[in-house]
């Protein structure tokens, strides 16, 4: 590797740690297969919460997606969040979806 590229990778390597929880939560709940808006419209409420142990575990659901991303229902994903057992993650998901919803 080239001394030049040094810099290039350090500047990189400082920007991909700098994704905040509410936006690798919204990256995790779309890749869990809910709708962008959807997505960026919970975690906007969510972050503010649930403590960052939740909110890692709650983006940790888009590894869980299923083939065809794009069939889940708000049940299916509900079903899911109800998998981590963690009432509060439950709470916060199911109001932050219905506000969201009527939106």
């Amino acid at each position: 590797m080239k001394l030049a590229a040094l810099p290039l990778l350090a500047i990189s390597l400082a920007l991909a740690g700098c994704a905040t929880p509410e936006t690798r939560l919204r990256t995790g709940l779309n890749n869990a297969g809910l709708s962008k808006a959807m997505s960026a419209c919970m975690a906007e409420r969510m972050v503010d919460r649930l403590s960052l142990l939740q909110l890692r575990r709650l983006s940790a659901l888009g590894s869980l997606k299923d083939k065809r991303v794009t069939d889940l229902t708000l049940d299916q994903f509900f079903h899911k969040v109800r998998a981590l057992k963690d009432p509060e993650i439950l709470a916060v998901s199911t109001s932050s979806a219905a506000v969201c919803a009527l939106r």
